[in-house]
């Protein structure tokens, strides 16, 4: 399995995003509970946020983005994916 850093950049539609957060919410803990999502948090000034998934690959992973509520009411203007490689860390065995 891979581990992938995502970004989302949020639209300026804080007053939907409000709407949704709880079914995009639970949409990222079910996928933490199968063990996809590591972690995940919006930014503190609250335009995007990053997460970090396990998936087969980028084109799994993004079939698994498309699910978002956040992505399917049109809430991220723009997702970058990035594989990630930790070195470091109390994710990294020894």
């Amino acid at each position: 399995m891979a581990r992938f850093a995502v970004e989302y950049v949020y639209t300026a539609d804080t007053a939907k995003r409000d709407e949704i957060r709880p079914a995009h919410r639970a949409f990222l803990r079910e996928a933490q509970d199968r063990g996809e999502l590591l972690v995940s948090g919006p930014w503190v000034n609250n335009t995007g946020a990053l997460l970090v998934f396990e998936a087969e690959d980028e084109a799994a992973l993004k079939k698994l983005l498309e699910h978002d509520p956040f992505a399917e009411a049109d809430l991220v203007a723009r997702v970058r994916i990035n594989e990630f490689n930790p070195v470091l860390g109390t994710w990294v065995a020894d």
